[in-house]
């Protein structure tokens, strides 16, 4: 791809699933529904957006759903703890200055930004901003990184 067609979306790509992870443009306040209540949280220019889809699928709707977050400030929905629809949930989004990939968590059931749901084979990854990009480490030999 040519570096200066290259744009600010970062795909980590590995053999079973993968994550987006972009920065954030404008602060926006972040709405978080839950089945309880609405938790309103600061999201800040520079924070990443991170989108997960622990069990692959197409890129092109994670792409969407992170501009839906990232651009058009759409609320976050977290089920409740044992939910059945979670286990039908494709992609899961999280919005921080810090992500930490886990697979010890259960998709869509978590209202805490900090985490994001993911495969084993991305589990352990920290995603932020380094340098003017977002960064990812550390990166395992069996993960592709791509600019989109």
């Amino acid at each position: 791809m040519n570096e200066h067609a290259r744009g600010d979306i970062l795909l980590a790509k590995g053999a079973h699933s993968f994550l987006l992870a972009a920065p954030v443009r404008e602060g926006f306040a972040l709405c978080i529904e839950t089945a309880a209540e609405e938790f309103v949280q600061g999201v800040h220019a520079g924070d990443v957006v991170v989108v997960s889809a622990p069990g692959a699928g197409p890129v092109q709707p994670a792409l969407m759903l992170l501009e839906l977050v990232r651009t058009y400030h759409l609320p976050l929905v977290v089920l409740p703890k044992n939910h059945p629809g979670s286990k039908r949930i494709p992609y899961v989004v999280s919005v921080a200055p810090e992500i930490l990939t886990s697979c010890a968590i259960v998709r869509g059931t978590h209202p805490e930004q900090h985490l994001v749901c993911s495969s084993d084979e991305l589990a352990g990854l920290v995603v932020r901003m380094t340098e003017g990009n977002v960064g990812i480490s550390p990166v395992p030999a069996t993960v592709t990184l791509e600019w989109l």
